[in-house]
């Protein structure tokens, strides 16, 4: 793989577009990033690199680096727990069938919340396919954007606290590998996983898992993430500082499905770095 050539901060390494939960194609999603005074981004749609090629190609138009990536989700019993996998390889075989084990799982999930909620709401599938696009990776979002325009729910924050809660009668689960293999299966294919807003809950992931995570080869952590909580933060910037890992801080931009912004929580370059120095399964494009 090539090494480093250059890049140039600021840097926001959580980006979404259309392919998954965003609302905007991935070279909008470029556009918004520069817009917003970034020079270096990562486009990391949830179990999907789909949107990797027109994204690194409206990067290089606007002088920008790219960095591919992904948010790979995993669960530990109960617990929601997503993994940023940044320049792996996408052609690893074993990397492709864990992602579509699990795009498949998002599919029928959608599908039977769909079945569900259409008992007590006039609400069809074709209405939630109407907000997503070709290759996308249909998820509770798209249910909500849906129920949005049929005039169930006014927002996206409504529906999840409402109609789409876990704690719901209208969810239904979704297979996902446990964090530790997804951390093993991310670094057997070259890539450098990163776990997301890690703090958003105040009891973290166990010390033992960490522990394990970071011994099969766990980078560090999204500290700088507007869902963080100051307490679980403050213990994990702690370890970081012991154990030497990385940080990132990031937008989690979804366009106008949620409020956050471009830009709104960086990355340090000298983080930037060492994820690109660590990788060997895809390289940087630089412009």
């Amino acid at each position: 793989m090539p090494r480093m050539q250059r890049f140039d901060g600021p840097s926001d390494l959580h980006l979404h577009s259309a392919q998954s939960d965003g609302t905007q194609p991935p070279a909008e999603v470029m556009a918004a990033a520069h817009r917003h005074g970034l020079r270096t981004a990562a486009l990391t749609d949830h179990d999907t690199t789909s949107g990797w090629a027109e994204a690194s190609q409206a990067a290089a138009s606007l002088d920008m680096t790219f960095i591919p990536g992904m948010e790979l989700s995993a669960k530990h019993e109960w617990q929601s727990v997503h993994i940023l996998a940044y320049l792996f390889d996408p052609e690893d075989a074993a990397m492709k069938k864990l992602i579509e084990m699990i795009r498949s799982s998002r599919l029928d999930r959608a599908r039977n919340m769909a079945e569900r909620i259409a008992r007590d709401m006039d609400l069809t599938w074709d209405d939630i396919l109407a907000h997503t696009t070709a290759g996308a990776t249909v998820g509770r979002p798209h249910i909500a954007d849906a129920l949005v325009s049929r005039g169930f729910v006014k927002d996206r924050t409504e529906a999840f606290a409402r109609i789409l809660h876990p704690r719901g009668d209208y969810y239904v689960s979704l297979y996902a590998p446990d964090p530790l293999s997804a951390t093993q299966l991310i670094v057997a294919a070259g890539g450098v996983p990163i776990i997301a807003h890690p703090a958003a809950r105040e009891r973290p992931l166990p010390d033992a898992l960490v522990d394990a995570m970071l011994d099969a080869g766990l980078g560090g952590f999204e500290l700088e993430h507007r869902e963080n909580l100051p307490a679980p933060t403050r213990a994990l910037r702690k370890l970081c500082d012991e154990r030497d890992l990385i940080v990132t801080g990031s937008s989690d931009y979804h366009g106008l499905g949620k409020p956050n912004l471009p830009g709104e929580n960086t990355t340090a370059d000298e983080m930037v770095a060492r994820i690109i120095d660590r990788a060997t399964g895809s390289a940087p494009v630089y412009p």
